[in-house]
């Protein structure tokens, strides 16, 4: 077992005669880290807009504490056991916790140009919009302190070990395991996050008046709004995942645009079949499903690819989302299973589908050129994503329920969130309960 504290000096690491810290490629993952850090109030606007206007605030609440509880946790244990040593390829060591044991300006072992504390704190910012994503799943009915509690013990238990088994050196899912690829965070972002929320969603049950037609989206700008800073943010989300500014940072680019672009096209060509209009609210959904199923193979798959793995998420989760609902009888109430999920599920099997060591030779040839490796390896890594997912958020309801029960009483739901945990009404002048 490697969970001790190991220092370090100075002379250990390469500053001459490997590849030195690049100040372009620094700045470049700097900005990346901030675009991505946007996303997570970005997503609280989208699932603010979506929810019910009683529930604004704690739609909103929920992603800004994670952005303090996460910082806080990345810095002094997440960093550390995602990516200093390895423990059976699951889990690393306490070497680097609280950040101590590594000079600031030495390079990172895992991109040489950056400053350690560069990739540091990219990684931090998938660290905070991941956990962000379950919220949506428990929106409207789920205790604050519960949800605290159980993000927490989520971090610990899910995130940490998936970003060690995906990313990690010597991780399980990785090139030193099963060889599966995950050039943004399918697996560790989206199929985690996704799955996550369905397991806490069906052990909340359904909103009170889930199934009356009279609920409304209570504000369709915030939706747009968080749209806009979430497909904004991805560009550093997956273009920084190159970790420098390089060809393969433009390649990433240029797949996550057009898959993006046509996620949303796909979407409303089903609302003009379906409906015969199109909707806004689905447009910004179709944008979201988009962004998640490129980002697994943003850095492997071809640009042509990108567009037919954009078209075909939009169908998928559509019709995934509506079958989902109708089969579990669940209440997943933003969908966060329906487009992270599905999504992510759906663009990891692409991604070993189109795969190309051309672009980057971490991957091998998927399907498409004739060869079942990589296909496989994707499959296995989403198979045990999806059970550490299920299994690591069954440990955390229990451990949550050992200090409070996951859902408000009945008064609480219908007098609101806003005001029964957090005492605010983001509409001073509106009464109703809607």
């Amino acid at each position: 077992m490697d969970f001790g504290f190991t220092f370090r000096t100075f002379s250990e690491f390469p500053l001459l005669g490997e590849k030195m810290i690049d100040t372009g490629d620094t700045a470049f993952v700097i900005v990346s880290a901030a675009l991505v850090f946007i996303m997570t109030p970005g997503l609280g606007f989208f699932y603010g807009g979506l929810g019910r206007r009683k529930n604004v605030i704690n739609n909103l609440m929920a992603t800004v504490f994670i952005l303090g509880l996460g910082i806080v946790l990345w810095v002094l244990f997440g960093y550390s056991l995602s990516f200093s040593g390895n423990n059976f390829g699951i889990i690393g060591s306490l070497a680097d916790a609280g950040l101590g044991s590594q000079p600031f300006d030495a390079p990172s072992p895992y991109a040489p140009s950056l400053p350690f504390l560069v990739f540091v704190i990219f990684q931090m910012m998938f660290a905070l919009i991941t956990p962000a994503i379950i919220t949506g799943a428990a929106a409207g009915r789920m205790k604050f302190k519960a949800l605290f509690i159980f993000i927490g013990a989520w971090s610990f238990l899910v995130y940490y070990p998936l970003a060690h088994m995906v990313w990690g050196e010597g991780g399980l899912l990785g090139a030193a395991g099963l060889g599966s690829i995950d050039f943004a965070g399918g697996n560790v972002v989206h199929i985690s996050s996704g799955v996550s929320g369905l397991v806490l969603c069906m052990l909340l049950g359904r909103r009170q008046g889930y199934e009356h037609t009279s609920y409304r989206i209570h504000n369709i700008p915030f939706v747009v709004l968080g749209m806009a800073l979430l497909w904004f943010g991805w560009f550093g989300f997956n273009a920084g995942s190159a970790l420098g500014a390089n060809a393969l940072a433009g390649h990433a680019f240029v797949t996550t645009s057009l898959a993006t672009a046509s996620g949303l096209l796909s979407w409303m060509l089903i609302d003009v079949v379906r409906k015969r209009r199109p909707n806004l609210i689905s447009s910004c959904t179709g944008v979201v499903v988009g962004l998640v199923a490129i980002t697994p193979g943003a850095g492997f798959v071809p640009v042509w690819a990108s567009l037919i793995i954009g078209l075909t998420a939009g169908p998928v989760c559509y019709y995934g989302i509506i079958m989902v609902k109708q089969k579990l009888k669940i209440d997943d109430a933003l969908d966060a299973f329906g487009c992270h999920g599905i999504g992510g599920i759906w663009g990891g099997i692409m991604t070993g589908v189109f795969a190309n060591p051309a672009i980057n030779s971490a991957a091998t040839n998927g399907l498409w050129y004739g060869e079942a490796r990589q296909f496989f390896a994707q499959i296995g890594a989403i198979v045990i994503s999806i059970l550490v997912a299920v299994v690591g958020s069954l440990v955390c309801v229990g451990i949550t329920r050992a200090f409070t029960q996951l859902r408000v009483s009945r008064r609480e739901e219908l007098i609101g969130l806003d005001i029964s945990q957090h005492g605010e009404n983001a509409y001073p002048s509106f009464t109703g309960l809607d």
